[in-house]
């Protein structure tokens, strides 16, 4: 969103408070209910826009995380801030980090519940898995994450959120007198930890263009990935009003074995899920899709899926990412032998579509693919709870 957009009385709604008798948090706020939130504050309306930009910029930029820090602010506007605000992270529970490096972050956020955040190191490039709700609703019989009952629905501060507890941790944010470096250790972000996103699109939506805005932390739209399992009436919004782009959780070539592993295809079946990404916005040779793939043995690795699956997303430029199954306790299924998994990504290769096969990382902590899963559980509520406890519509 432009600082110039149009306000309408939509963007104007100040997020709730997290918790009760809790200060407004300004981390998630989009720079239109920051100005609004400062003027409801006592901030003059003439200043109102400067002084939201130049704390976007500590916020963002900086990383700064007490309002004594924000030095071009004059001190008592900073005590203001401070009385009536906060600048609130989740709080890192525990961090694991792999023999491969990939770090696991349990994030305990309002409420006392807790989330999962993993960073991937990579040579050419630094991947941070968020997530966007406590739990999940999907029950995919193959996904750790989807054992966990939903909870509620992540807030845009405690999605954000994610990305600035990583940073921090890496030793991301320039020091006081320094440019921030070309050179970054979080260059992409893919919302495929815990939860569906399309679930939660506003918050998503808010998060991710506080993510992608050029005065902050300036992550071009091609840097991030939303996975979806396929809520099909919320694909085409995710691409027009985020723009970035989109994977899918795919995982099976016909109905009957797409039902079991991936129950929403009940509701919104391959056939239908397919029409939706060839009218995914900005889908081009450049921006294409991803074909999320795991591979479970006897069930959706043979010969027949390969040829089906190449059949069925012709004409979609597109990708296939080959997941090995990342095994957790009490799993129903087991991981497709290599032999087969190359078999497999040869006649995917021969169609002309690129398959790799992703490298497990941080099985070693539960980091990977599908293990996801906070240690705390909670009742399932009502989507009417959820939505009451983060103020979304």
């Amino acid at each position: 969103m432009s600082a110039t957009a149009p306000i309408t009385q939509d963007l104007l709604t100040i997020p709730r408070k997290s918790e009760e008798g809790a200060r407004p948090n300004l981390i998630g706020m989009t720079r239109d209910q920051l100005r609004a939130a400062l003027i409801e504050a006592g901030t003059p309306e003439k200043q109102a826009r400067m002084r939201a930009g130049q704390i976007w910029q500590w916020l963002y930029v900086r990383g700064v995380q007490d309002f004594d820090e924000m030095t071009n602010l004059a001190k008592p506007y900073r005590a203001l801030l401070s009385e009536a605000f906060d600048i609130a992270r989740p709080e890192i529970v525990t961090r694991q980090i792999s023999e491969d490096g990939t770090r696991k972050y349990l994030l305990r956020i309002a409420g006392g519940h807790e989330v999962e955040a993993v960073y991937i190191p990579e040579e050419d490039r630094g991947t941070l898995c968020i997530s966007s709700q406590v739990g999940c609703t999907l029950t995919c019989s193959f996904c750790h994450t989807g054992t966990q009952k939903l909870v509620r629905n992540l807030t845009a501060a405690e999605i954000v959120g994610q990305i600035l507890v990583a940073r921090d941790d890496l030793g991301e944010w320039p020091k006081a007198g320094e440019r921030p470096s070309d050179r970054r250790l979080v260059s992409n972000i893919v919302l495929m930890g815990m939860g569906e996103p399309l679930y939660n699109l506003d918050n998503v939506r808010d998060a991710m263009q506080i993510a992608m805005d050029n005065e902050g932390i300036s992550l071009s739209r091609r840097r991030i990935t939303l996975s979806t399992s396929g809520v099909v009436p919320e694909i085409a919004r995710a691409g027009a009003e985020i723009g970035c782009l989109l994977a899918v959780s795919f995982h099976a070539t016909t109905d009957e074995v797409r039902d079991r592993l991936v129950p929403i295809n009940k509701k919104w079946n391959i056939e239908t899920l397919l029409q939706a990404l060839r009218d995914y916005p900005r889908l081009s040779n450049s921006e294409r899709i991803t074909f999320e793939y795991v591979m479970l043995k006897d069930v959706n690795d043979s010969d027949a899926d390969a040829r089906r699956l190449v059949k069925l997303i012709a004409g979609i430029p597109a990708k296939i990412n080959l997941i090995p199954f990342n095994p957790w306790p009490g799993a129903p299924y087991e991981r497709s032998d290599w032999d087969r998994i190359e078999a497999f990504a040869e006649i995917v290769n021969k169609a002309g579509y690129a398959s790799p096969v992703r490298t497990p990382r941080g099985e070693d902590i539960m980091a990977a693919c599908g293990q996801l899963k906070s240690a705390t559980e909670r009742a399932r509520k009502s989507r009417a709870q959820i939505a009451a406890e983060t103020g979304a519509a």
